[in-house]
């Protein structure tokens, strides 16, 4: 067995906190019975987190492992159909990335599912380190149609447009089954990352393709359901139960990471209980999201950590675990995660922090206290006792809001302004936003 593992990144899109069944999910049975398998066999936290609100910007992330914004392109929120063709808007194929250190270091790698980081013919997944690619290159994608919210047909293998029936959820899983089979008896190790685009709006199962016929331009505001919604998670935990049969059967299951996480808090149809929020907003709804992670090898079965984590931190995990070293011109924001996966119940005290240009969003973690600013408004949680975000302890704590608010103006003179130009869009009323009470 080669000494190094291969690694399976499996990124849902929209999934809540709250959806699957081994975070309490509200469906019986489960909706996802083979991440709550992996869970079981691995280790899950608690306190997992995404480094956006939000689909593009957390991808740049992903990438990269540093702040996406560090990245022109990575403050929009997110980068959209419109901004096809844009020689700016997109993940630099100058900028090394989770891809390229690794093939780099010999890995063979490739992407099953949603890119959503910039359009041909300036970036893509080939310019960015994959050596194979398969799935649409923008956001939202009709499961049927394969046509963005532009109404742009959006399905590639490498960077050939390419005509193919079947529903979206499953093209994906068929395109990571089969990469993995070929890894049979391979020398070198791999890179697999699955970007499902479920359970994204818009909403429709297997059986809803006349739905698909109907709904015309896929911002999915008048249809859906929360039974839709979770049999969408369920054909993708199918998917999924699919790409751990298939390490087995190519004899790597072993010693194969498989992380399961999301891009993001939910949508409508989704369950972040008890956190409050959903996409867009830097509440724990919107941010905090599933994290699973099982490597038989290393990692001990039936673990849980309530370690503080963000999506860019398996990029330095990757590499310590692969022994390659990020590109020094090009250090990492992350943090690796390696020794909590030896030892959960040893956490890596650190703060996280986000923005966004979406009603001027700030927000920080530092152990179980959150600093919290919504369009100037300000909030103190302690969410070790309320991770709902009800209590504003800010009038009654006002040194610890103060410490709070300067470390995050330290950090902030940190990375580059938001750009005036750069553009928010949100798919849903303003009614569908929680807000928390002001200071």
């Amino acid at each position: 067995m080669n000494p190094r593992p291969n690694f399976v990144f499996i990124l849902a899109d929209d999934l809540g906190y709250a959806d699957l069944g081994c975070y309490g999910g509200r469906a019986e049975p489960s909706c996802s019975p083979s991440i709550d398998r992996m869970a079981a066999e691995g280790l899950r936290f608690t306190d997992g987190y995404s480094n956006s609100p939000v689909c593009s910007p957390t991808r740049f992330a992903l990438m990269t492992g540093r702040f996406q914004y560090r990245l022109r392109a990575g403050n929009d929120e997110p980068i959209a159909g419109r901004h096809r063709g844009s020689p700016t808007l997109g993940l630099p194929v100058s900028h090394p990335t989770l891809a390229s250190i690794l093939r780099a270091a010999g890995y063979r790698t490739a992407l099953a599912g949603k890119w959503h980081l910039g359009y041909l013919p300036h970036f893509g997944p080939l310019k960015s380190g994959y050596d194979e690619f398969f799935g649409p290159m923008s956001g939202g994608v009709d499961y049927f149609t394969h046509r963005d919210s532009m109404g742009v047909h959006d399905l590639f293998t490498d960077e050939q447009e390419r005509e193919k029936t079947g529903y979206l959820t499953d093209l994906i899983s068929d395109r990571a089954v089969e990469f993995i089979g070929r890894q049979r008896g391979a020398t070198s190790p791999f890179l697999l990352s699955v970007h499902y685009t479920a359970p994204h709006w818009p909403w429709e199962t297997r059986a809803d393709e006349a739905e698909a016929r109907a709904i015309g331009k896929i911002i999915h505001t008048d249809g859906g359901s929360v039974a839709t919604y979770l049999t969408m998670v369920r054909h993708m935990d199918e998917g999924i139960g699919r790409i751990l049969d298939a390490l087995k059967a190519a004899g790597v299951d072993e010693n194969t990471v498989i992380v399961f996480t999301s891009d993001n808090g939910g949508e409508r149809f989704s369950d972040t209980w008890p956190l409050v929020g959903k996409k867009m907003d830097l509440l724990e709804g919107g941010i905090r999201v599933p994290y699973v992670v099982r490597w038989p090898a290393r990692v001990k079965p039936g673990g849980v950590t309530a370690q503080q984590a963000m999506t860019m931190d398996w990029v330095p995990t990757f590499f310590e675990a692969a022994g390659a070293a990020a590109h020094p011109d090009y250090p990492l924001d992350g943090v690796s995660l390696l020794p909590v996966l030896d030892h959960p119940e040893r956490p890596i005290e650190r703060e996280l922090f986000w923005r966004m240009k979406y009603r001027g969003q700030k927000a920080m973690r530092s152990g179980n206290w959150k600093y919290l600013c919504i369009e100037g408004d300000e909030f103190l949680f302690d969410l070790a006792t309320d991770s709902r975000e009800r209590a504003n302890r800010g009038r009654r704590d006002p040194e610890r809001l103060a410490a709070m608010r300067a470390r995050y103006a330290a950090w902030e003179a940190t990375v580059p302004p938001i750009p005036e130009d750069a553009a928010w869009s949100i798919p849903y009323a303003a009614s569908d936003i929680a807000r928390p009470g002001s200071v």
